[in-house]
């Protein structure tokens, strides 16, 4: 029962945070509205107008913030928040200010505007630092307990190790000591971690954790998230999971390609500027091709030219391929310029218009990685399934050494839950990775050594008990 108050007292939080915000942006709008915006329209609202474009204003605030990831106080990083709820402000203001000027039949002032969404960026800054020292201080990291069974979780705790404000691994404990014993130490645990555990015992563990209201935390396999995506029957009085397995429907691509063509057309003409500018300093440079194509797998494993602007020496794979490094000596100066400004990828708008990729789906690999990384998972084809495209949840979600597994279930997870909205989130939210230094997630010493030290122990002691098992049947 405490739990489930601690639970909720978390879950209000969150909540009155986000109100607090959304209610103090919305007054700034109000003042300025009032005393600046109002009395130029072409027909002044009355009372009740006025507050419906409040309400437009914090609904389409509430909109960003949700497709930023603005309202996850205690879950992500403050400086993650907080540029969440900055680009969620800037817009809405800029939205808003749009509205206003086609209210007004004119173009109008924009500093009134302009000086709002600076204070409203304060209040940001300030409430969110608040609120993240209100949530450590009411809701430290969770005691946890990690049980594994085939491989050790050590270098996934490594992971969790960087955020020492929400996870804290007190023990590990392999499956074999048997579900008595792992049923009392859950009793004595905070949260459970099951870590690559088989199917039945999971469940067993899973349960349990439920009935006993304790939090628990799970990896995940491919049928795990087959099975999320699944459509829900109700024919009988037994529910039915129907996996369809064709990747999108036809409606489903129709009005993909349909927001493809007109979203990259948009971009093409916004981007022509730095289209232009960026090819006149690859040929300018040192006088090669300003393009380098490259073979990539797509839907059904079709391969195509993607177009980048090229930002090495011309004959950079001679010896070939290899994969960039950090300070690789054949990045041209130019190239540097192009790689940190994400520039070098805008010609792929291209590609998404004549139909060889999509703005959203999984990365296009080279057709030689494609075809290794098959024969070590052979669930990586199911990527195949859909158009590579620009961005998508592998690059959202993931890092530049996320592993090749954990790349496949975040694609998967976007096959399966696939929408128009979904779409159009993850556009927005490219725009926010745009804007942040992928984090190392660094891991102290001590910390690395504890995991280390409890990781060995519980092998051993799995070890023992294995030794001991074969012994007794001898």
């Amino acid at each position: 029962m405490r739990r489930k108050k601690r639970e909720l007292f978390k879950r209000s939080l969150r909540m009155l945070f986000s109100l607090f915000l959304i209610a103090a942006q919305t007054v700034c709008f109000g003042y300025v509205w009032l005393n600046y915006y109002l009395q130029g329209m072409s027909d002044p609202f009355f009372e009740k107008g006025n507050w419906l474009f409040y309400a437009v204003y914090a609904l389409l605030f509430i909109v960003f913030l949700f497709c930023f990831d603005g309202m996850k106080y205690g879950l992500y990083r403050r400086p993650n928040i907080i540029l969440s709820q900055i680009l969620a402000t800037l817009g809405t203001a800029f939205v808003t200010y749009l509205q206003i000027c086609l209210l007004s039949l004119k173009f109008v002032n924009v500093l009134p505007i302009l000086a709002m969404t600076g204070v409203n960026i304060v209040i940001c800054v300030v409430f969110t630092m608040f609120s993240d020292w209100v949530i450590r201080v009411f809701f430290p990291a969770r005691k946890m307990l990690v049980i594994w069974d085939n491989y050790s979780p050590e270098q996934f705790l490594r992971k969790m190790g960087g955020r020492k404000d929400k996870y804290t691994p007190e023990e590990i404990v392999h499956v074999s000591v048997g579900m008595e014993k792992l049923e009392q130490l859950i009793q004595e645990s905070e949260s459970v971690l099951v870590y690559d555990v088989h199917s039945e015992m999971r469940n067993k563990l899973i349960k349990y954790c439920f009935e006993q209201d304790i939090r628990a935390y799970s990896t995940t396999k491919v049928s795990d998230i087959l099975i999320r995506g699944a459509e829900q029957l109700h024919v009988f009085d037994t529910p039915l999971l129907l996996y369809r397995n064709i990747g999108l429907t036809m409606e489903q691509r129709f009005f993909k390609r349909l927001m493809d063509i007109v979203i990259s057309s948009i971009m093409l003409i916004i981007a022509s500027p730095f289209l232009l500018i960026s090819a006149l300093a690859v040929k300018l440079y040192d006088g090669g091709p300003v393009f380098f194509l490259q073979d990539r797998c797509t839907i059904g494993g079709k391969v195509f030219k993607i177009h980048k602007f090229r930002s090495m020496v011309v004959d950079a794979e001679k010896y070939g391929a290899q994969l960039a490094t950090e300070k690789d000596p054949r990045i041209t100066p130019v190239g540097r310029i192009l790689r940190a400004t994400r520039l070098d990828e805008l010609p792929q708008l291209i590609d998404i218009l004549v139909g060889n990729m999509s703005l959203v789906g999984p990365r296009p690999e080279r057709p030689e990685i494609t075809e290794q990384y098959c024969k070590e998972i052979p669930e990586f084809k199911y990527r195949l399934k859909v158009q590579g495209g620009l961005t998508g949840y592998a690059q959202l979600y993931g890092k530049y050494n996320t592993s090749a597994y954990d790349k496949l279930q975040l694609d998967l997870m976007y096959v399966q839950n696939y929408s128009l909205l979904l779409d159009l989130r993850l556009i927005l939210l490219t725009l926010k990775i745009m804007f942040m230094r992928e984090s190392t997630e660094g891991v102290s010493e001590q910390t690395n050594q504890k995991i280390a030290e409890m990781a060995e122990r519980s092998a051993k002691e799995a070890q023992q008990r294995a030794s001991e098992s074969e012994n007794g049947e001898e």
